[in-house]
């Protein structure tokens, strides 16, 4: 009896190609299929396929080539028997979304006059951080803990904390975030803001939307930052990529 893989579907679709290239099927400098042919070949969606070409560049096998697309390394043996690499920041934003979702409606229900005070100074401070080009995104954490924390419920606090947490201890997360950082992905202020009317006015659904359409935002700026081409400057508003996350984020 063969046991289910219950790997995630990056992982599986990494580790079939990673067996491809030490097979010799795809062979040092050859240029990888498309995104668009490897997700039809393995009936997933774009997002897992890049997370996996993410994963196959970390352990070393693959590399990026600006406007090109992704090759096999000349020497890639040596890197296949890294460890997992665990979440990946397309499926932990999505997680994020969901979870902070409901927060956000339930914070805007309690939230008291100090923890707005506290909000607003947070988004000064973000503004600071983005016009000074810090990286950390600090008063971003600082913002969405607030909200989580106004929830009044130790639980939601603490499993939202953990996924934020994520984004700085997987390492899949933390090339694809630092990538997006390399192209100039910032917080958006404005979103942020409309997160905080919200809350004022004690609207949960206002709420509720606010931060679901700010974290979708997030995963659109993610696909464009992480598109193979995205850093070659003439391709860098590319947007061609999104549709496969387009059904998800209208759930």
């Amino acid at each position: 009896m063969t046991l289910p893989d219950t790997r995630k579907l990056y992982q599986q679709v990494a580790s079939t190609i990673m067996g491809s290239i030490t097979s010799g099927k795809y062979k040092p400098g050859e240029r990888l299929p498309s995104e668009r042919d490897l997700a039809v070949a393995f009936k997933v969606s774009r997002p897992t396929i890049r997370e996996a070409m993410i994963a196959l560049e970390i352990r070393g096998l693959a590399e990026t080539r600006h406007g090109s697309g992704i090759y096999v390394t000349d020497q890639p043996a040596a890197a296949t028997n890294s460890a997992d690499l665990d979440i990946g920041a397309f499926e932990l934003t999505e997680a994020r979304r969901l979870f902070e979702g409901e927060a956000a409606a339930l914070a805007a229900t309690q939230v008291s006059d100090e923890c707005i005070e506290e909000l607003e100074r947070i988004i000064a401070e973000m503004e600071d951080e983005n016009a000074r080009g810090q990286q950390d995104w600090t008063a971003d954490r600082r913002f969405h803990i607030a909200i989580a924390r106004a929830t009044r419920n130790t639980a939601i606090a603490t499993v939202i904390e953990n996924l934020l947490d994520m984004r700085h201890k997987s390492p899949l997360c933390v090339y694809m975030l630092e990538r997006a950082r390399r192209v100039g992905v910032q917080p958006r202020v404005s979103e942020h803001r409309r997160i905080l009317v919200a809350l004022r006015k004690h609207d949960p659904r206002a709420a509720r939307n606010a931060m679901r359409d700010h974290l979708a935002r997030v995963i659109e700026d993610l696909l464009r930052a992480t598109e193979p081409d995205a850093f070659d400057s003439g391709r860098a508003g590319s947007t061609k990529k999104r549709n496969d996350y387009i059904r998800r984020l209208a759930i």
